[in-house]
């Protein structure tokens, strides 16, 4: 399974060197910038990256491949036609800003909104021990979301997921990803 575009972002309250080490359960398939045994850069609180070379982003990216079994036991059944609307309210509920969740929205939603409805379940607990992140120095506040989802013919009946609020204070870390379960 490809776990698609993951992106950290780093806020410190002022400008820093920070260092980020990813523990992946799994096969890295791309990094920008290049990972080698992490990335480190100097973060500027609007989240701005500038690495030793001077090079500028705007986050970290990876992607990786694993086996795993995603967790359906709860979440959504959306129809394709409101999953934007879907993604704005959870995405503004799990803490991600308006920059944030549009970039989010913008990768996934032409892969999504095609579909007659979409399941969709946020995987905090399987997805933060398959994909550690070691970050120096120690942030106040991580904010990890990633949606696994798959497209439906039909609507599938299942309990709704609780989202929890992230708080954003001091030096936050926030991250983003997803990937396409099979088909059930």
């Amino acid at each position: 399974m490809t776990e698609a575009k993951p992106v950290i972002y780093l806020y410190p309250e002022e400008r820093q060197k920070v260092q980020v080490e990813l523990d992946y359960d799994g096969e890295l398939s791309c990094t920008y910038p290049k990972y080698k045994d992490g990335w480190s850069v100097t973060a500027e609180p609007d989240g701005l990256l500038t690495d030793a070379q001077g090079k500028q982003y705007s986050y970290l990216y990876w992607e990786g491949k694993r086996e795993t079994e995603y967790d359906f036991s709860a979440g959504f059944c959306v129809p394709g036609e409101d999953t934007a609307a879907f993604l704005e309210g959870a995405l503004e509920t799990l803490g991600l800003n308006r920059r944030e969740a549009n970039e989010f929205i913008v990768y996934w939603l032409p892969l999504m909104e095609q579909n007659p409805y979409n399941v969709i379940s946020f995987q905090k607990e399987n997805y933060e021990e398959a994909a550690k992140l070691r970050i120096s120095p120690e942030p106040d506040s991580m904010i990890r979301v990633f949606m696994a989802w798959y497209g439906s013919q039909l609507p599938v009946d299942l309990p709704t997921q609780e989202l929890i609020t992230a708080d954003r204070q001091g030096f936050t870390v926030v991250e983003w990803g997803g990937a396409e379960a099979a088909r059930r």
